[in-house]
């Protein structure tokens, strides 16, 4: 046989021995590897996503009466309070808040941890004289909590003020509760301005018209024109509550209302009543009418209505919680919050006037 062919066969036979030693290897390693695994490293589980639920959920629709502000709920994620152009502004608060004997406060506290924006209260701080031991002991671990307090408005009650010129008050809040002798101020919150009055009338010179404060009032909303304003003090102008209606603010509602504000805030009576929109002598006025909501449910007492007074639209007398509104340029709205366990809630929006 010519050495060329006999070189060919010797070549493809160690060809297809290699073939074969190579498929035997193979096969021995594939089935060494599954009869023997080697350890297996995993991820260690995340936690698992929880859901809480969220007091505002429930929504109570306002009565069909309304006779301007539909009961819209709040859209979108809450924003932080501040001037920045395109986001809400956010305001929460209450009145008639803490008492050592009470666990409310702690419950509405609770509430304002998850809410960003100012905080306002509505008067009536601390029970039961507004001392500074009081203020310390009984307000302090719960809306006196740093991350509280030192975004907090405050406005004064006349509990504030059992104690001799309001000292306890005045020394706790410092320069955020203004000057002193008057206990009044206003401040900028996005396009809006926020009139903070005191009700106190006796203890700074009266509220009436012509007084200090009245003057005060009218002249910083000529200075200062808005859009959009609210203005808040303790004692209610109208109240279907235990105290009832006071005339002692008429001329502070008369200034508010000729300049246009939208809204009046107060406590006082522990219970929440919404009115529509109304004159200082409260003749419904759907145009230019103030609406005022009593929030005193920040977690003292709870306390039940009387005879229930013209305009009085929406009323709850056994939920503690906080009101936040939504402040846009030229529009507003809010929602009650209640305190966990509860389910009363009270929507409406509107815009400036």
């Amino acid at each position: 046989m010519p050495d060329p062919i006999r070189r060919w066969r010797l070549v493809l036979g160690v060809s297809i021995l290699v073939i074969i030693v190579v498929l035997i290897v193979g096969v021995a390693l594939g089935a060494g590897l599954t009869a023997t695994p080697g350890p297996t490293q995993t991820r260690p589980p995340g936690p698992t996503p929880t859901s809480q639920a969220n007091p505002a959920a429930t929504s109570v629709t306002s009565p069909s009466t309304s006779p301007s502000q539909p009961s819209v709920p709040p859209t979108g994620a809450p924003a932080t309070g501040g001037s920045t152009q395109g986001a809400a502004a956010i305001l929460v608060g209450a009145g008639d808040i803490a008492d050592c004997a009470s666990s409310g406060d702690e419950a509405t506290a609770a509430l304002l941890d998850t809410i960003p924006g100012t905080v306002f209260t509505l008067g009536d701080n601390v029970y039961e004289n507004g001392t500074a031991a009081e203020f310390t002991n009984c307000y302090g671990p719960s809306w006196g909590r740093k991350p509280i307090k030192s975004r907090t408005k405050p406005v004064a009650g006349n509990h504030d003020y059992n104690a001799s010129g309001a000292t306890g008050y005045y020394g706790y809040y410092g320069a955020a509760a203004g000057d002193p002798a008057k206990g009044y101020y206003a401040y900028d919150l996005g396009a809006w301005r926020i009139y903070v009055l005191n009700s106190n009338c006796g203890s700074i010179g009266g509220c009436g018209t012509g007084s200090a404060q009245e003057r005060w009032l009218r002249d910083d909303l000529a200075a200062n024109p808005r859009a959009c304003a609210i203005g808040m003090w303790h004692h209610p102008r109208f109240s279907s509550g235990e105290h009832g209606s006071s005339s002692a603010t008429q001329a502070l509602y008369q200034a508010l209302y000729d300049a246009n504000a939208e809204l009046v805030l107060v406590g006082h009576d522990h219970e929440y009543e919404r009115f529509g929109p109304q004159t200082a002598t409260g003749v419904t006025d759907d145009a230019r009418g103030l609406i005022q909501i009593v929030v005193g449910t920040g977690g003292r007492s709870l306390r039940q209505f009387g005879a229930i007074r013209p305009n009085s639209l929406v009323r709850n007398a056994d939920t503690w919680g906080v009101i936040r509104f939504s402040l846009s340029a030229g529009s507003w709205s809010f929602n009650f919050m209640p305190v966990a366990g509860k389910t009363f809630t009270d929507t409406a929006s509107g815009t400036c006037h």
